[in-house]
């Protein structure tokens, strides 16, 4: 299971890198096509990129440590109550996800029901764009479940063997 779960977190991480790597290209192509004389308009593809590029990298991130934690409390608790707090902060942040990742399910499944489509030049149907923060906010639900699983397991999480410590 630890493979599967690593190889989608990594996944997820390609992908999110793959989508800022289009970014660059399609600047670049609007670049290159403006001055050949046509008129070429980056602006809402590269939103729409670098909104899937975010998402699908938080999961990523995540699990490498990646992400800026508040652990005031935290690392102020000792023994017991340091484990239960940080259970607790995983399994909250897991709910809050899995409610956010409910509607963002929800508003993607409307999009393409309704056939909703950008306003920009080129008309792209909406769900498209939106399937990468759906996916992406799925997918950090699953790191942040399996973190909590991992620390019920007496186990250290991911975000916190790949952290170096840091001057506080």
């Amino acid at each position: 299971m630890r493979k599967i779960l690593n190889a989608i977190y990594l996944s997820s991480g390609v992908l999110a890198g793959l989508f800022l790597a289009a970014i660059a290209i399609v600047i670049m192509a609007q670049v290159v096509i403006r001055q050949i004389g046509f008129a070429f308009d980056a602006t809402e593809l590269s939103g729409f990129f670098m909104a899937a590029s975010t998402f699908l990298g938080l999961a990523y991130t995540f699990r490498d440590g990646g992400h800026v934690r508040v652990t005031l409390l935290v690392d102020r608790a000792h023994g017991k109550l340091k484990g239960i707090l940080e259970c607790w902060c995983c399994l909250a942040s897991a709910g809050l996800m899995a409610y956010v990742s409910w509607y963002a399910i929800d508003m993607t499944w409307d999009s393409y029901q309704f056939n909703d489509i950008s306003p920009g030049l080129m008309a792209i149907p909406f769900w498209i764009p939106q399937l990468g923060m759906t996916l992406g906010l799925i997918v950090l639900t699953l790191a942040l479940l399996d973190a909590f699983f991992t620390l019920m397991a007496g186990k250290v999480p991911g975000y916190q063997k790949n952290v170096d410590n840091v001057l506080v």
